[in-house]
């Protein structure tokens, strides 16, 4: 038997923008209508599907695992953007990245308060 993550739900205040504004900003393909949410497909299958909610969002956080050629596409973005980032979920270290694992990593938020995170070498996998 296997069990894979298929999708989840991100809650937005404007899903639709906030829906290209995650596309965009991490090179994935323009997320597509669905019912009523904006499905944003990652590359290993799972996606984002956002959905319009009329209340405070409660920010999630949401992890990507990129390649490095990605996560310096996707830092420049950061970075030109001027995207307040840290290199901890703490946000204690302002402007910087973490090395954990022998990679690299970044955190930041998207509009709706929602913690993202890039990473290039899964947590655990060490050197």
């Amino acid at each position: 038997m296997t069990v894979e993550l298929n999708h989840t739900i991100v809650d937005a205040l404007d899903a639709e923008g906030s829906a290209r504004w995650a596309a965009e900003l991490l090179g994935l393909p323009e997320p597509t209508p669905f019912s009523h949410f904006w499905v944003v497909q990652t590359t290993n299958g799972v996606s984002l599907d956002y959905s319009e909610v009329d209340q405070d969002v409660t920010p999630q956080h949401y992890a990507f695992l990129v390649g490095e050629e990605q996560f310096d596409r996707t830092y420049a973005k950061i970075t030109e953007r001027r995207i307040e980032h840290w290199a901890d979920p703490g946000r204690s270290r302002p402007g910087e990245l973490n090395h954990n694992d022998g990679g690299r990593g970044v955190y930041f938020t998207d509009p709706e308060g929602h913690l993202l995170e890039i990473i290039t070498r899964p947590y655990g996998s060490g050197r």
